[in-house]
């Protein structure tokens, strides 16, 4: 049944692959631990999904995650509702751990500074010009597009060739939910994409598979998917940081996205804009970067006014 729902997911919802994928732990997780409970997951009732909730409590789990769960069981039981095969919800009226609104880790822009700093020298100032230097220039190019247009990072990894080299110097990004929308980009961003053409051939090996894969992406690569994955950028962009001696542990393409938008808004720029740049479908999610601002100002006044206790 948790297949089922998946392709319904994927089919009627156009559900990305990290989406589904996400629905299918949180289920797999949820129908392991009923089968503790005596119980299967297409026919627990209320009160073993109120235990279940109560046993993650107890174990001390982040109620993001236990609120994650939940919405994950009342989409699953709503398909079961709509298909017939029940007649009634238990996560109906579940409600989940009260979730604090968590402020988005950021950086500073000298921080983003010296992490430009540190890609840019390894790209284009190595002594020998080796396997590694194609890979240290595609680390920088890729940081380049990230900062200059706040992308998600699935969809940085996943850029198709075709939508660079445009005109209006933008980028063609399909985001969350197949939504469209174009990215413009910095001058330096353009050159670095412009730069990678020529040199990415020199990453691969020439076989008819991978000059297939380089004809689609921009960033391509031996995985399955075709592309560099998410999990190789991250890796590279927390070595890189490391070099850059900034705290990898702070530093991920995420945060790099939030930079984008705090530091936009923080020079002038219109939350309706950056919400367009983001892709966000509502203005609510980018409204947590003013409240990130809001906290520094109130740092500044309580650190800074002559008058603060």
């Amino acid at each position: 049944m948790i297949e089922l729902f998946l392709d319904m997911m994927y089919a009627e919802r156009g559900a990305s692959d990290n989406t589904i994928n996400a629905y299918r732990r949180d289920l797999e997780i949820c129908e392991i631990a009923l089968n503790g409970f005596g119980q299967k997951l297409s026919s627990a009732g209320a009160g073993h999904l109120e235990a279940l909730l109560a046993q993650w409590a107890k174990d001390g789990l982040a109620s993001s995650t236990s609120a994650r769960r939940l919405s994950s069981l009342k989409q699953y039981y709503k398909y079961l509702q709509i298909e017939g095969i029940r007649a009634d919800s238990p996560a109906k009226n579940l409600v989940g751990p009260k979730l604090g609104r968590a402020l988005p880790k950021i950086m500073s822009e000298d921080d983003v500074d010296a992490l430009f700093a540190t890609a840019e020298n390894l790209a284009h100032n190595s002594k020998t010009y080796d396997t590694q230097t194609p890979l240290h220039f595609r680390t920088y190019c890729q940081l380049e597009i990230l900062y200059a247009g706040g992308l998600r990072v699935s969809e940085l990894v996943a850029i198709p060739l075709a939508s660079t080299g445009r005109r209006d110097n933008c980028l063609f990004i399909k985001g969350k939910g197949g939504k469209e929308r174009l990215v413009p980009l910095t001058g330096k961003a353009v050159r670095a994409i412009t730069q990678w053409k020529k040199i990415r051939t020199l990453t691969l090996p020439s076989n008819a598979i991978l000059k297939t894969r380089a004809d689609k992406y921009l960033f391509p690569s031996s995985s399955k998917l075709g592309h560099v994955t998410r999990e190789h950028f991250a890796k590279n962009l927390k070595a890189l940081a490391l070099k850059a001696n900034l705290d990898e542990k702070k530093i991920s393409p995420h945060v790099i996205r939030h930079a984008f938008a705090t530091h936009l808004l923080a020079r002038g720029a219109d939350l309706r804009s950056v919400q367009k740049l983001l892709g966000h479908a509502d203005i609510s999610t980018t409204q947590i970067y003013t409240h990130v601002l809001d906290e520094r100002l109130k740092k500044l006044v309580n650190s800074v006014h002559p008058l603060a206790v």
